[in-house]
């Protein structure tokens, strides 16, 4: 696909308007994932917008959000940094034409310490 196509997919499925985020940090501050993510959710929408989409399908920190949508709540300008990293792991499945997470793996992650967002993500980067 090419650049152009995969930004105005990443930014129509996910129905963010990246220039509204005005770089204030309280989603990333907000984030429980932080330290798991190679790009934090600020720099994710910062990267968003500037159309550096293929480096961020690249990146192994997409599947580490825990799609808590805790930044969600936390940004005052309405911006949803977690709809635009589920829609690059949207975009990387479709590309790839593959699941990142099979369904038969999902058991073997299961332990009753494990939050339950954790549980719900889990199940949000496979399709059957």
């Amino acid at each position: 696909m090419k650049q152009e196509n995969l930004i105005d997919a990443v930014r129509d499925s996910s129905g963010v308007n990246p220039r509204k985020c005005m770089k204030c940090g309280k989603c990333t501050a907000t984030c429980p994932a932080f330290e798991a993510m190679e790009y934090h959710p600020h720099q994710f929408v910062d990267m968003v917008e500037r159309g550096k989409i293929e480096q961020l399908m690249q990146s192994k920190g997409i599947w580490n959000c825990l799609s808590c949508f805790a930044c969600v709540e936390r940004c005052p300008r309405n911006v949803k940094p977690a709809q635009l990293i589920e829609a690059v792991r949207l975009a990387v499945i479709r590309q790839q034409g593959m699941n990142h997470l099979k369904p038969e793996q999902i058991p073997e992650l299961l332990n009753p310490d494990l939050p339950q967002q954790a549980i719900t993500s889990a199940f949000r980067k496979y399709r059957k």
